[in-house]
């Protein structure tokens, strides 16, 4: 139940995410490292087993352990431990974390999303939940949340179409019907923009909960521009993440 258990998680499962906290002032990362821990577990749960069942389970275990927490009883678990500590010490929001495990439940079946609305609503319980969740971590105000909340859900819009060949393997169809990748990449410029826009309501110490994010635009371009691939070159993400890291501006 340490901090170093939850970093080794991110590191091995979530090798973006991790490098982003790595770029992050040390004191940041006691906050982050088991948030996107936490995230990996919740992300992960409906792809170990073929049950659908046995995967309702395990993110109801996450359900009842976050209701848990919130009242003070935490589970001995190397995840669970830190994460009922965040939630203890900095009042995390526990219908957001809530709303981010029910989310996943759509991994779990083959059925499509129900039309666009059923994609943002689960890019915006995911992604730009996980973002808010890891701002107010690092003392984001209310205020903040509408900015915050934009760019997670351009990262979520950005990591959701790298992953659609992988999900598209797996046997599901990760866009609606008669929607076009463009169509979504377009749409996360849209929330990109309407984040900067409210850039000044974020406070810089609440900027490193945004360091996850730094390929969301250059990835979105490319979808956009109709490249064959949205993965980036090593060199570009290395130097994505100095420049967000080191400027501070997203």
């Amino acid at each position: 139940m340490t901090v170093e258990a939850c970093a080794a998680l991110v590191e091995r499962g979530d090798p973006d995410r991790f490098r982003a906290v790595m770029a992050a002032p040390v004191e940041a990362r006691a906050q982050l490292f088991p948030l996107y821990a936490f995230n990996l577990e919740v992300a992960r749960a409906p792809w170990v087993t073929q049950e659908p069942l046995i995967a309702e389970m395990r993110l109801q275990w996450w359900r009842d352990m976050v209701e848990n927490a919130a009242s003070g009883a935490a589970r001995a678990h190397e995840v669970a431990g830190p994460l009922h500590d965040l939630i203890r010490d900095f009042g995390l929001p526990v219908a957001v974390l809530d709303r981010l495990i029910a989310a996943r439940r759509w991994d779990i079946h083959r059925d499509p999303h129900a039309g666009a609305s059923a994609l943002d609503a689960y890019l915006e319980d995911t992604g730009a939940g996980l973002m808010w969740l890891a701002a107010r971590a690092l003392g984001a105000p209310d205020g903040a949340e509408a900015a915050v909340r934009a760019y997670g859900w351009a990262a979520a819009a950005a990591g959701y179409l790298r992953a659609a060949p992988e999900l598209q393997a797996r046997g599901r169809q990760p866009l609606p019907e008669g929607m076009e990748a463009t169509e979504l990449a377009r749409k996360g410029l849209e929330k990109l923009a309407e984040a900067r826009a409210a850039r000044k309501a974020v406070p810089k110490d609440v900027a490193p909960a945004l360091l996850a994010g730094w390929q969301a635009e250059a990835i979105l371009r490319q979808v956009v521009a109709g490249r064959s691939s949205s993965e980036l070159s090593e060199a570009r993400k290395r130097w994505g993440l100095l420049w967000q890291a080191i400027t501070g501006r997203w």
